[in-house]
């Protein structure tokens, strides 16, 4: 009966989630996003509004890298996920083999 109840509760859980079929989602971060973070980690600095282009570069880059690399996530999802490790390993083996699992000429 538990059972039952906690798979009841998950699916409530999740139809009520403002994520609701977008369980993870590309971050966005944008070169002025990264400057404000610096900003806020360092208050004392004096992290001039007009950096020379290096800088500016290597902030773009670093944005870049940002969105390449991480992934906002719904977190009914991700505690599923914490919670289940052959759930998060069926998931990644289904990752693995997309392009495989795919029926020809679709």
């Amino acid at each position: 009966m538990d059972d039952v109840l906690n798979e009841a509760y998950g699916i409530v859980q999740c139809k009520e989630c403002p994520w609701y079929k977008a369980c993870v989602m590309p971050m966005k971060f944008t070169t002025e996003d990264i400057r404000r973070q610096l900003d806020q980690a360092a208050p004392g600095m004096d992290i001039p509004q007009q950096m020379d282009t290096g800088m500016e570069n290597l902030l773009s880059s670093m944005a870049t890298a940002a969105q390449n690399s991480l992934l906002e996530g719904c977190p009914v999802l991700i505690e599923r996920l914490r919670s289940s490790p052959k759930l998060a390993q069926r998931l990644k083996e289904m990752m693995q083999n997309w392009s495989s699992e795919e029926e020809p000429g679709q």
